[in-house]
């Protein structure tokens, strides 16, 4: 992009911004830095048609007619009494979310949203939250110095973090190189239990799979779990996730895996294969069967092999630092939260 270009800003107020955006949406965040499928439009507007409170603004930058840049922000009211911008998606379910930007326009698209915030187009608020900017980034390195630089006070620090695995080109690599020795035989000792104690299937659901009826058994599972798990899938999130598995499964983003043990299901596990990534988004099991065994370690070595196999770069945990994940060998990647407060707040 060439110094000094001037964008221009279109704000969207409402749903119909998404589809005005939709035909340039996906196409811009593959091409810049926080590409993810946490800011895809199909997963911005199913959050936001489903789980979505308070006024939406979607900021959107053009070059001409090209999109270049994108903050996608809702503005609602604290019980605090804080009027507080935030991402769309955030916080709960979206592990990575960001501002979208052409990487020759990250600049003008950080400036341009300062501008847009400090001006008087813009609602009366107090704050802006960027929730799970990842590690990679800039928005939670450059932003804040531009902030800075007007008299807004920034604060950024590390929220939480998403262990990952960089996967080799063939599992045998995986079990002796990425394991240490005692969790490769673990790994191996669990999967031979498993396997002599019962029939073992496991599968990961195709074009031919009952779509819904697969949903079902994994919301299921998923409350069985536990009692956090039975809590947090209320009817509103069971409509979220019926919703979200029908957009990623209709875009080949789905990755929806379950073992079974003498033909009963006891562990499922729910992700997305994104841009050479298998994201493993949630999971359940059923502590009354086979827990003893542990279906999910088991089913966990079978998707690893499996994602090595499809040739998938990286294997994520995404939020949360679950003993678990270290022990199949993963390493901490970082996500960031960043607070922005008005110069009158």
């Amino acid at each position: 992009m060439q110094k000094g270009k001037i964008l221009q800003l279109k704000v969207f107020k409402d749903e119909t911004g998404f589809a005005a955006l939709r035909p340039h949406w996906n196409t811009l965040l593959a091409n810049s830095a926080a590409n993810t499928l946490f800011l895809t439009w199909e997963w911005q507007s199913t959050w936001w048609r489903c789980l979505g409170i308070g006024d939406l603004y979607l900021l959107a930058w053009f070059d001409g007619d090209r999109l270049v840049g994108v903050a996608p922000l809702f503005l609602a009211e604290g019980d605090d009494g804080v009027r507080r911008f935030g991402l769309v998606g955030c916080v709960d379910v979206s592990d990575y979310l960001d501002v979208i930007a052409l990487p020759e326009c990250e600049e003008t698209v950080y400036n341009g949203l300062l501008d847009w915030l400090q001006s008087a187009d813009a609602p009366v608020w107090d704050e802006i939250q960027l929730c799970n900017l990842p590690q990679t980034s800039p928005t939670h390195r450059r932003l804040p110095e531009l902030a800075a630089a007007r008299g807004l006070n920034c604060v950024v620090a590390v929220d939480d973090v998403c262990p990952v695995i960089e996967l080799p080109d063939d599992f045998e690599t995986y079990l002796q190189e990425v394991l240490s020795k005692k969790q490769r035989h673990e790994v191996r000792r669990k999967t031979r239990r498993i396997e002599e104690a019962t029939t073992v299937t496991w599968y990961a659901i195709d074009g031919a799979s009952d779509l819904e009826a697969e949903t079902d058994a994994f919301i299921e599972l998923h409350r069985l779990s536990t009692t956090e798990k039975h809590s947090f899938m209320t009817p509103e999130m069971q409509a979220f996730f019926r919703e979200i598995v029908r957009e990623t499964n209709q875009a080949g983003w789905l990755y929806l895996a379950f073992i079974e043990l003498n033909g009963q299901r006891a562990a499922a596990m729910l992700g997305f294969i994104y841009d050479g990534r298998l994201l493993v988004y949630n999971s359940g099991y059923d502590p009354q069967s086979f827990a003893e065994i542990s279906p999910g370690i088991v089913l966990t070595s079978y998707i690893i092999e499996d994602a090595i196999k499809r040739k998938l770069r990286v294997f994520d945990f995404l939020q949360g630092d679950e003993v678990y994940k270290y022990r199949f060998g993963a390493s901490d990647t970082l996500v960031y939260d960043m607070t922005i407060q008005h110069a009158a707040s």
